[in-house]
């Protein structure tokens, strides 16, 4: 895989294009700063306790994209790139780049579902990713990138399959979803470098060029949902 090669714009039809040979458009180099600790964020309504917060974990392309959309999520506290859904213990990124440890980018999501629903997680979830391509979001191609969802309880995988059901039958997209479900296994912390990349790198090439409208989609499309601050 090349880390020179420029990023592309990342796909945003409905309907997949023709795969590429992967070269790992969106190469990451460490950054000097070293680790970050992510911090959780309180409602208007106070602190909540640890204990009332639920997880969701998904994948869909890079990591850098799912992140920096669902960190402006209101009732996100916390969101963490990693890695799931592997047959290897603590995988590095670039063993999971070359594919040979079964894992996807993934980003691990801690919410208030007092304030934001799974499901309203998914809406999201699945308007700003192609869940029809197979292994590919735009540039970046290889099972690493595959639409996955982890599921956390049998609840989740209802609501799940459940929207799934439902866009398949509203004929949003052309093409059927490929997306993964599959109940959640180990998750790996991406290296630090990985975390809050978008929001400390906006001009990093790969950045501008993808997760940026990403990041722009998401606002135009779920507004209600953003974080006030944000």
């Amino acid at each position: 895989m090349s880390s020179t090669s420029e990023p592309s714009q990342a796909s945003t039809s409905s309907s997949p294009s023709v795969p590429q040979q992967h070269t790992d458009s969106h190469s990451k180099e460490s950054e000097a700063g070293g680790p970050e600790t992510i911090e959780s964020r309180d409602t208007a309504g106070g602190p909540e306790t640890v204990n009332s917060l639920e997880t969701a974990t998904l994948g869909g392309g890079c990591f850098w994209c799912l992140e920096a959309v669902y960190q402006q999520v209101r009732g996100v506290r916390e969101v963490m790139s990693g890695y799931a859904g592997g047959f290897v213990q603590d995988p590095t990124y670039r063993q999971v780049c070359d594919g040979t440890t079964g894992h996807a980018e993934v980003v691990q999501v801690r919410f208030d579902p007092a304030v934001v629903s799974y499901e309203q997680l998914l809406l999201i979830f699945f308007g700003i990713h192609d869940p029809t391509s197979l292994n590919r979001q735009g540039a970046d191609v290889g099972t690493q990138y595959r639409s996955i969802v982890l599921t956390h309880s049998p609840q989740q995988d209802e609501a799940v399959q459940r929207m799934i059901e439902q866009i398949t039958a509203e004929g949003i997209y052309d093409d059927p979803i490929v997306t993964e479900v599959e109940p959640a296994d180990e998750f790996w912390m991406a290296e630090p470098y990985h975390h809050r990349y978008f929001e400390r790198n906006p001009q990093q090439a790969y950045c501008s060029a993808v997760v940026a409208p990403k990041v722009a989609k998401f606002r135009a499309s779920f507004a209600p949902l953003l974080e006030p601050s944000a």
